[in-house]
């Protein structure tokens, strides 16, 4: 888990992860059981450590944003993916593949300038 936080990259993967799976169980567990059961415990504390995390989560897709020189419209729809449920792992997915075959087709510009040369 530490080499995750070494790398915007893994920083983003794992807060897209935390953030989802606060989100899921807050909208599925947390509020219904606040609107039928009458208990806020779980709305209280979950979706207080998930307003916490999604602000650290938005500076972790800032940063990927910055570092890689991503679109706006990407930023965009990673910022929508903390408060929507499921989008983040989806939006995760996504980007993690778009940064990495960015990073292959660079290496194969690097291998292929240096075999030229």
């Amino acid at each position: 888990m530490p080499s995750l936080l070494k790398t915007p990259l893994g920083r983003y993967r794992l807060l897209a992860y935390f953030v989802g799976t606060l989100l899921i169980v807050l909208f599925f567990v947390g509020i219904p059981l606040q609107v039928w059961a009458d208990n806020d415990a779980v709305v209280k504390y979950v979706g207080t450590f998930h307003g916490f995390l999604y602000l650290v989560y938005l500076v972790a897709c800032l940063e990927l944003v910055l570092r890689y020189r991503l679109h706006v419209v990407r930023f965009l729809l990673m910022a929508a993916a903390g408060f929507v449920p499921f989008l983040s792992f989806v939006m995760e997915r996504k980007t993690t593949a778009f940064l990495q075959a960015r990073e292959i087709a660079a290496q194969a510009r690097a291998t292929s300038m240096s075999a030229s040369e």
